[in-house]
């Protein structure tokens, strides 16, 4: 049987196993625009069907970034300057607009974004063009967002001495992206199949944050985003780079349905054993290495991987290949198509 995309897609995350492994592409700007040189193409999504995607992601127009005296500040106040990269001058982030907050009050008086400043039409129509795909949406980040703006080291702080504080952010930041969840949901026709939320837990070795802190301002924010998006019928995507298999009785119990990305070079996360723990609670996105493989070998040994994760993390369904984040700029666009090829040809 020949599935849709979008039913192979629901397929994979009911648990049972559709006509091949579905397949997702992410990449950071530098390698979608090459990506496009590559292909001759102008679109994502149109790099999507080169690359048989079986996902697309809606994109509403957020209000523009502001740039003054070589510093840019989007909605939220995270702000960005530009530094010298291996792959030349690119902006890289630097404390936020409330790194210097001495007060609750002067939280509260930030012109936090709403809403009516976002242009879903756009939404409407992306929507139109993928309606045989998979449709994912959102950037919902609860946690590392507002440390952004509050700047890191403040905001771990505050977890600890001004707890309230990190409510009210959290708060701000929460009633946002549940409000902008439903305003995209209906300008989509209803089409949106996984929600995405995001916040990083993990570093190579271990967990980034104490148990204190995770139990406190980690599980209840994301339960509360499950709960709001199963109850539309939407499956929840957790993103979190790193070593999470210490607390992914947690991630699941908070009402998780996929993991994002799986990197096999962290701690504990190989994904046989995730498969093997995990599988039947818990789907997988992700899971081909950015850090050494996709980088670093060449094709044929990309294709191999590829077919293994496939004959692991795919049996029995729950699994979209993917790499294990954005593909990143020293990766070869050879092992980009070999990766998408194979898993186009893996059955």
């Amino acid at each position: 049987m020949m599935y849709s995309s979008k039913e192979r897609v629901q397929a994979c995350l009911r648990h049972e196993e559709p006509d091949r492994v579905p397949a997702d592409v992410w990449a950071e700007p530098q390698v979608w625009n090459r990506l496009m040189k590559d292909f001759d193409v102008s679109t994502k999504n149109e790099v999507c069907a080169e690359l048989a995607s079986d996902v697309r992601t809606l994109e509403p127009v957020y209000p523009p970034d502001r740039e003054e005296q070589g510093v840019r500040q989007n909605m939220w106040g995270e702000r960005w300057a530009k530094a010298r990269t291996p792959w030349g001058t690119e902006w890289e982030h630097i404390e936020g607009a409330l790194v210097s907050a001495a007060s609750l009050e002067e939280l509260a008086g930030f012109p936090w974004p709403d809403c009516d400043q976002v242009d879903y039409s756009v939404v409407k129509a992306q929507a139109k063009e993928c309606l045989d795909h998979a449709v994912c949406y959102g950037f919902c980040d609860f946690f590392e967002r507002p440390s952004l703006v509050r700047g890191m080291e403040n905001f771990l702080v505050d977890t600890l001495i001004n707890p309230d504080w990190v409510d009210y952010l959290q708060k701000v930041f929460l009633d946002f992206y549940i409000e902008d969840f439903y305003r995209a949901l209906e300008a989509s026709g209803r089409t949106i199949d996984i929600y995405l939320a995001l916040t990083d837990l993990g570093t190579q070795r271990g967990l980034l944050l104490g148990q204190e802190v995770l139990d406190r301002f980690i599980f209840p924010p994301l339960k509360k985003l499950a709960e709001t998006v199963h109850r539309e019928g939407v499956k929840l995507m957790f993103h979190s780079c790193g070593s999470v298999r210490e607390v992914l009785p947690q991630i699941i119990a908070a009402g998780t349905d996929i993991l994002n990305p799986i990197q096999p070079a962290a701690a504990g996360m190989d994904p046989e054993e995730l498969k093997s723990a995990c599988g039947r609670d818990l789907a997988f996105h992700g899971g081909v290495d950015i850090q050494y493989l996709l980088p670093l070998k060449n094709a044929g040994e990309v294709k191999r991987e590829v077919r293994r994760r496939n004959e692991i993390l795919g049996r029995g369904g729950g699994y979209i290949i993917a790499p294990s984040h954005n593909l990143q700029q020293d990766t070869p666009s050879e092992n980009i198509a070999a990766m998408y090829d194979t898993a186009l040809r893996y059955i």
